[in-house]
């Protein structure tokens, strides 16, 4: 559920000529070092910054550093203004606070910011100077495709979500803010633009940015707020880019657990849609409020067979909601207590209050004993009806390549 990613690294013969290299060459780049003194200032002013999270006990981390000043000397000769594009590196050893407060959990660890705001997904391709300088020119490529003619919004793919905006001119402020909120959401949104006279028809009452939700018949809704505002508008359009209820995959598990938030799933069989939408509505009815405090997903049950197995169910079982807070699972009792009302809603609030992981080393809180029955019987033997546990997780920066090691532990209460 939460996949090693091991650094793809490139020939070794190539490896040992930059290596060679690097030692008896002084190298001519400018790999900034950021420390807790300058790490703000560096990062906030930069438009694009690739960060290398590093250890220098690790060997990966070693092997990195020749690969990424050659990268960052290719990359400097195309974008020469300093605060285009920043190569910085932070020793986690040194600075730990750092490490922490950008959730590193292995080395090396790329992770690319722009104007200070940290992008979710982080560098995984191949570790060589072509794929990082590529990687870079990508992410300075325009997000934002300009719209010619009004009869091309009308083709658009609807199966995908769609922002887009209509301005009188390229040159203004309204612009550049939605430019920097299509850098950042790309990845989750189609963003169109349109501007001058082709845009005049959808400026009724001046510059205009509307989102086209998927499916045919779906209304548009409109933003409202300040158009330069923007932490507004990345809000609203980052609600509307990323879903609520997002699925799992094998490909995205790592980057969802690097949000660093515990996850509420829902495990379905792929075609039980029904339950899905089930999930999805109660979600929004019950815990949009816990909305940046847990991840809401739902996961394909064929292929997440063995997470199933850890709290002892199988896909013959599903649905099944659970919640991995990443040192246990717990089972939600009842998928048919779906729609009683806060009862999701109590599940979740049970976890951040600590219950579900004290009731799961030490039995039910004594609110939650039956009249009559001795507490100290809980304590000491829960009933197995209620009650099971598995060993314990175990989160480690564990062998030399730094590649963190998990053991799910469940609880099924």
């Amino acid at each position: 559920m939460r996949p090693a990613i091991f650094p793809l690294l490139p020939d070794p013969g190539c490896l040992l000529l930059l290596l060679v290299s690097w030692l008896f060459n002084p190298a001519r780049s400018e790999i900034t070092s950021l420390d807790s003194g300058n790490i703000d200032d560096i990062l906030n002013n930069a438009d694009v910054a690739l960060v290398n999270f590093y250890a220098d006990w690790c060997r990966f981390s070693q092997m990195l550093h020749p690969i990424f000043e050659e990268a960052s000397n290719v990359i400097k000769e195309e974008y020469p203004d300093k605060n285009q594009v920043v190569f910085a590196r932070v020793d986690c050893d040194q600075h730990s606070d750092i490490a922490q407060r950008y959730r590193i959990s292995k080395y090396p660890t790329l992770k690319l910011f722009r104007n200070g705001m940290m992008m979710k997904r982080e560098y995984r391709g191949q570790r060589s100077v072509t794929a990082i300088a590529d990687y870079i020119r990508q992410q300075k490529s325009n997000p934002i495709r300009e719209v010619q003619d009004l009869e091309e919004i009308s083709s658009l793919d609807r199966s995908r979500r769609n922002i887009i905006g209509y301005f009188e001119q390229k040159d203004s402020d309204n612009y550049r803010t939605f430019e920097r909120v299509a850098n950042i959401l790309h990845d989750d949104c189609v963003f169109l633009s349109a501007f001058g006279a082709i845009s005049k028809a959808e400026r009724f009452s001046g510059d205009n940015v509307i989102y086209k939700p998927p499916g045919e018949n779906a209304p548009d809704m409109v933003y409202l707020g300040s158009l330069t505002n923007f932490d507004l508008i990345y809000a609203w359009t980052q609600d509307k880019c990323v879903p609520l209820v997002r699925e799992i995959t094998f490909e995205n598990g790592e980057e969802l657990t690097e949000e660093g938030l515990p996850f509420l799933i829902l495990f379905h069989m792929k075609d039980d849609l029904e339950s899905l939408e089930k999930f999805q509505q109660e979600v929004a009815r019950q815990l949009i409020g816990e909305k940046g405090t847990i991840n809401f997903l739902h996961a394909d049950c064929d292929k997440f067979r063995h997470p199933l197995l850890h709290i002892q169910k199988t896909p013959a079982d599903c649905p099944v909601i659970a919640i991995d807070s990443f040192r246990h699972m717990y089972v939600f009792p009842d998928f048919s207590d779906l729609s009683v009302p806060g009862k999701l809603k109590q599940f979740v609030l049970d976890l951040h209050s600590g219950k579900l992981h004290r009731e799961f080393h030490h039995g039910p809180d004594p609110t939650d004993v039956a009249p009559g029955q001795p507490i100290q019987d809980l304590a000491s033997s829960p009933p197995e009806s209620s009650f099971q546990k598995l060993a314990p997780s175990e989160h480690s920066l564990g062998g030399e390549d730094g590649v963190r090691n998990i053991t799910d532990a469940a609880v099924v209460i």
